[in-house]
């Protein structure tokens, strides 16, 4: 399964959820989605934006384990 690590990340760079919130175009509610990975599908743009505000390459916003959730 493949998940998102943005909450490891920001913990990493000493940020908050809302700190991220504040500098994203999206609603707090969609944030809080993808950070929970509770989303099948994430938009380029936004990653984009999220690579560019934690200042990372788009491989380290990702993680791979062999868990499936249902």
């Amino acid at each position: 399964m493949v998940k998102l690590r943005i909450k490891e990340i920001l913990a990493e760079q000493k940020h908050t959820k809302y700190w991220l919130y504040k500098r994203m175009d999206l609603s707090y509610q969609n944030l809080s989605k993808i950070m929970n990975n509770e989303t099948s599908g994430i938009q380029f743009k936004t990653l984009d934006a999220l690579c560019t505000i934690l200042n990372c390459p788009v491989g380290e916003l990702f993680s791979h384990t062999e868990d499936v959730e249902n």
